[in-house]
């Protein structure tokens, strides 16, 4: 739009306006007052910053320490300077400054050490956190944050942090501020700087670093303990290295195809042993990682705090020793490199001992992969946390399940056929037997009616952190279809162990900083109690009781104990990948994996119980030695009546019964009666046995009964393989227990029949001798056929159909004769016919 010389005349008198003018003058006396209260802020926070000309001088880090949990003994002593080496920015190959460059700030060379836009948007965000949310550094700006300044989270340290950046760019070249971030720069495993980053992950000075190496290397210091090579995120280190790859070629620092060269490379084969002094190595590396995400790198290993943790270096020793020597011994024969284990206080949630591989040195095996925290199958010891659930919906020790071949529908369609360890079914038994047994086929049936997704709710709240998608599992997840984390496992089993009472697992009893101010310190918790106490005594008493493990384990097998009760449950999965022990007492939970950290199969025959319970009962056996004997709480049978047979284990399935056969009917019976013949009645048994579907209502199994168990999708297979389990095993009867008594009409069409054919009622005979034709029938057999004339028998037949001839007396010369056919069946069943005839005879 043109402005006008008529538009021109409207605005000056618009300008001339006094309103007008007042406001230019505010608005340009804000502008102004913004603009002095900037520099005055930097002003005021320039004139007691560091000289940044002096920026690049070294500075003495007193290390930080690691203890166990009586401070006498030092796990690891964290040293930041010793491991730092300056080196000449010629002598850093282009392969690292292009790949940090590429990580972190991929405009370097373009800005003046701090970028307006992250600052802004950095800002933005801190403003909807309502404090300071970190992002948007340049490599100036981390290098100021890690050589100078604090990791503080706070908008004054961001001010300072951009005028030492503006600074440092006036007083130093670009290759020089780089050269100083890539010398101070913290790597971890106490590597500040490039050279002692190669020196310590790949033993070699950092120019001769090839690209996937010096990828590698450039994804650590953004978070040193979480990525490190040495820890349990590697896949994470794996897909920054990739990014920085990607992002080197994208830039034009290489090619794609160098950067595909170099993701190919196994550069995680290429790294050199961790072989610093160090005790428990895999507790003291899940405490650092703690450590750093909480106070950062540079506080963590610079500032000298003193860190006191739960270990108990003594049962850690044992641990360690149990490992390593159940490894060389017991492994070895099953085709198992490794083994882990993790104790726990119940009451605190404070582990005591970590092991999370038998040698964390050993790169053979991946021994620095702490396994305790790695994600692995559970197998069967996952079913305490389903049998619990089952108990608090309404089930019982004593409720019967079928062991019996099933196919369980899916909501894919697909059938899903489990099977027991030795592939038998043992039929009808209390939850207390198939738990101490370990079957399988019942476990799944009880997850069925428990709940899978109210099954994996209750084991998140006792501790699994892991089963994130419990549509994904299906009635497998009682069988350790999921993956839990052995750390989470033996905190869930410690919930158990304290009566239903959860407290978060713990590592840390106290930080204090270099001047002994306390940081953060352990205090007691109530914890949250979870479950009820009854359903946790059904639990401990199912897992402490011997005679119900013994006839799949052995009388004399690894988890007996005769001087005090102690819970324990063994777990194996599919293909002999994972076999795990886990137990407590009240003042103790621990828990055990063996297997290969890279999934491979054990020998055929490694059961948990095999496995790893004799490392678990090593150590057990040690430390149980320092610990009073202590009760589980009581579970009374009596007291957990239900009033319902099936679920106080006090229903039949069979029946005895007085019944006759009903003639005609194959295996078709009626209650004895008078209607039925003597020779009739039996004395039978019969097979009356259905699932636990046809008595309860799953979701309320203490509720009414189900008034159509039919409509339960699983009702039918669970019937058809309860009624061919009892047509297989021949202590059962299959036929139907009837349930009428006799009636006369069930016999009637197989009643004896009886007729005299000839003569005829009413006929006159006229000779002395005439024959007399009997017909008869009968259902049952025939016994007997009499023939009585006058009430006298003249003859016995045993055939249905037979004539006799007869002379009359003279006496009866010209009388009336009565003459009667009487027939018996083998039951005893008789029926007659009667004629009378005259006689005209003459002398």
């Amino acid at each position: 739009m043109y402005l006008t010389r008529e538009k021109l005349k409207e605005f000056r008198k618009v300008y001339k306006k006094p309103r007008f003018k007042l406001f230019l003058k505010i608005a340009g006396g804000i502008v102004l007052a913004g603009i002095v209260l900037t520099i005055g802020t930097f002003a005021y926070f320039a004139k007691d910053l560091p000289s940044s000309g002096k920026i690049n001088k070294r500075f003495i880090a007193e290390s930080t320490k690691i203890y166990d949990r009586t401070g006498d003994h030092i796990l690891y002593d964290i040293h930041g300077e010793e491991k730092r080496t300056q080196i000449d920015f010629k002598e850093m190959p282009d392969v690292i400054k292009f790949a940090t460059i590429s990580l972190e700030d991929q405009s370097f060379y373009n800005h003046r050490g701090i970028k307006l836009s992250s600052i802004f948007r950095a800002i933005i965000k801190d403003i909807l956190h309502r404090g300071a949310a970190q992002g948007g550094s340049t490599i100036t700006q981390q290098f100021i944050k890690n050589s100078v300044l604090t990791n503080e989270k706070s908008i004054t340290r961001k001010i300072k942090e951009v005028i030492l950046s503006i600074e440092l760019e006036f007083n130093f070249s670009k290759d020089d501020i780089l050269g100083m971030y890539l010398n101070e720069i913290p790597y971890g495993s106490n590597a500040y700087g490039i050279e002692a980053a190669a020196q310590t992950f790949f033993q070699k000075p950092a120019r001769e670093l090839t690209l996937d190496e010096a990828a590698l290397l450039a994804g650590l210091p953004k978070a040193p303990s979480y990525y490190s090579p040495y820890g349990v995120h590697t896949d994470a280190l794996k897909i920054r290295q990739e990014i920085a790859l990607n992002e080197m070629a994208d830039l034009g620092y290489i090619t794609k195809e160098q950067a595909e060269e170099a993701k190919e490379a196994d550069v995680f084969n290429k790294l050199s042993s961790f072989a610093e002094k160090i005790e428990a190595p895999h507790f003291v590396m899940y405490v650092k990682d703690y450590l750093e995400t909480k106070y950062g790198a540079k506080t963590m290993e610079e500032q000298g705090l003193k860190v006191y943790t739960t270990l108990d270096w003594d049962k850690q020793q044992v641990a360690e020793r149990v490992v390593k020597e159940g490894a060389e011994s017991n492994l070895k024969k099953y085709k198992a490199e490794n083994a882990a284990l993790v104790a726990i206080d119940p009451k605190t949630g404070q582990i005591l001992s970590m092991v999370g591989s038998k040698d964390f040195f050993d790169t053979k095996i991946d021994g620095q992969v702490n396994v305790a925290l790695s994600d692995r199958q559970p197998g069967s010891s996952f079913k305490p946390y389903v049998y619990l659930k089952a108990f608090e919906k309404g089930y019982t020790p004593e409720t019967i399940l079928w062991d019996v071949d099933t196919n369980f529908s899916t909501d894919s369609g697909k059938e899903y056929n489990p099977k027991n360890y030795d592939g038998e079914n043992r039929g009808p038994l209390k939850i207390k037997e198939a738990l101490g047994m370990s079957l399988n086929v019942p476990a799944v049936k009880l997850l069925y009616l428990a709940g899978v997704n109210e099954s994996v709710a209750l084991a998140k709240k006792m501790g699994i952190t892991t089963l994130n998608r419990p549509q994904d599992y299906g009635l497998s997840l009682v069988l350790g279809g999921g993956e839990v984390k052995l750390l989470d496992h033996v905190n869930a089993f410690a919930t158990i162990a304290n009566n239903g009472v959860f407290q978060e697992k713990v590592s840390i009893l106290r930080i204090e900083d270099a001047k002994g101010k306390i940081l953060e310190e352990y205090k007691e918790r109530e914890g949250e109690k979870i479950i009820d106490e009854k359903y946790i005594a059904m639990l401990d008493h199912i897992l402490s009781t011997n005679a119900y493990r013994a006839p799949v384990f052995g009388e004399n097998n690894p988890l007996k104990f005769t001087n005090r009760p102690v819970v324990a449950k063994t777990g194996t999965t599919n293909e002999w990948r994972d076999g795990w022990t886990l137990g407590f007492t009240p003042s103790i939970a621990v828990g055990v994996w063996t297997g290969n950290n890279d999934n491979s199969v054990m020998a055929e025959g490694a059961d948990g119980s095999y496995v790893a319970s004799p490392i678990w009962r090593a150590y057990m056996d040690e430390v149980l030695k320092n610990y009073n004997i202590e009760e589980f709480p009581k579970y009374d049978q009596e007291e957990e009546k239900t009033g319902k047979d099936i679920l106080d284990g006090e229903i039949k399935f069979i029946e005895k019964l007085d019944v006759c056969e009903i003639p005609g009917k194959k295996d078709k019976y009626c209650i004895a009666n008078s209607s039925c013949p003597d020779k009739l009645k039996d004395d039978k048994k019969f097979f009356t046995g259905h699932s636990i579907l046809y008595y309860v209502n799953k979701d309320f199994p203490q509720g009414e009964d189900p008034k159509n168990p039919k409509d339960d999708p699983q009702y039918k297979e669970w019937e058809k393989a309860i009624e061919k389990w009892a047509e297989d095993d021949k202590k059962y009867d299959t036929d139907e227990a009837p349930e009428d008594e006799c009636k006369s009409s069930d016999f009637e069409s197989y009643r004896p029949s009886i007729s005299i054919s000839a003569p005829a009622s009413g006929d006159t005979i006229t000779t002395p001798t005439f024959n007399i034709s009997v017909n008869s029938s009968s259902g049952f057999g025939l016994k007997q056929v009499k023939l009585y004339v006058e009430g006298s028998e003249v003859t016995s037949q045993d055939n249905n159909s037979f004539t006799y001839s007869y002379t009359v007396p003279t006496t009866k010369y010209n009388t009336t004769l009565t003459i009667e056919a009487k027939i018996t069946d083998d039951a005893d069943f008789s029926e007659t016919a009667n004629i009378d005839v005259q006689t005209n005879i003459t002398p």
